[in-house]
């Protein structure tokens, strides 16, 4: 599926269900689903500058979203991502070497990790997995994501809405 159809999908999805499909799509793009996070955010922001969605209501959702799958991912990570890693890390170039690095620098700036890798596509899919294998204390790991998620989400849907104010 090439990316304009992805997001005629995922538009499609939000505007037929609604603030659930916000969850659902966040949470499993944050799994691993190829789910443009950042544009389906705005795109509710322009639903919400059209008077479809509430405001706060979008960021609710979105922030539940994103949080279910942070912390589902920290799970798997916690309980397999090790295992994996040892199994079939050597085939997306992620020795036992290079584990041991990432490791190290989750370990010195955990808090500072997750934070900025929920702004930067690709590495925040990664972050919960990392956060669980690295055995970050799972009620700061939370207490961060919380956090960050709620900003994330009102970011993006505020960029959104103030897109679709001059549209």
């Amino acid at each position: 599926m090439n990316r304009g159809n992805m997001v005629d999908t995922l538009a499609y999805f939000v505007t037929q269900y609604g603030y659930i499909s916000i969850t659902l799509l966040l949470a499993g793009g944050i799994l691993g689903l190829p789910v443009p996070d950042e544009a389906l955010m705005t795109f509710v922001g322009y639903l919400v500058s059209k008077n479809m969605m509430n405001y706060i209501l979008a960021i609710l959702f979105s922030f539940v979203g994103s949080v279910a799958g942070m912390v589902i991912s920290y799970q798997l990570g916690s309980k397999v991502g090790f295992v994996v890693i040892n199994k079939y890390g050597k085939w997306i170039g992620l020795t036992p070497k290079r584990f041991a690095k990432v490791k190290n620098w989750f370990d010195k700036y955990g808090d500072w990790a997750i934070v900025f890798s929920y702004f930067i596509p690709g590495v925040r899919h990664v972050s919960g997995y990392v956060g669980g294998i690295t055995k970050m204390p799972f009620q700061r790991y939370v207490f961060v994501c919380t956090i960050v998620a709620v900003v994330w989400s009102a970011i993006f849907i505020t960029i959104g809405f103030y897109v679709g104010s001059i549209m």
